[in-house]
């Protein structure tokens, strides 16, 4: 999601990785230092916050003062839904041939006696 961070009167093209009631997770190139006053901005959002944290190319913002709930979820894109993998199992076919069938006949074990009924 896009977002934009205001620093000393330039606009600062962010990527928003987290949003939450107390702060922000930004990527970006070039972003402010630590402790760096900052005006972060998301569509109709505009918060004043404090970098917090600065490794590679992402960083920590502190809001102010702390974002609503409605807020924070009207900033956040609902999830897709998820696509439920459907297992099942191959039916069970026959495709024996009669030759492989005689086959299997002569290597299955006969008993000796009579079976009850014959």
């Amino acid at each position: 999601m896009s977002a934009a961070l205001e620093l000393s009167g330039t606009s600062l093209g962010v990527k928003l990785r987290n949003l939450s009631a107390e702060g922000a997770l930004v990527e970006g190139d070039k972003l402010p230092v630590e402790g760096a006053k900052v005006v972060f901005k998301r569509q109709d959002l505009s918060v004043a916050a404090r970098v917090i944290w600065v490794r590679g190319g992402r960083a920590g913002l502190s809001f102010d003062f702390a974002l609503t709930p409605e807020t924070v979820l009207r900033h956040i894109p609902t999830p897709k839904p998820r696509v439920q993998p459907e297992f099942r199992r191959p039916g069970l076919t026959s495709r024996v041939s009669d030759l492989d069938r005689e086959a299997a006949a002569s290597w299955g074990y006969r008993p000796t006696f009579d079976r009850p009924g014959e």
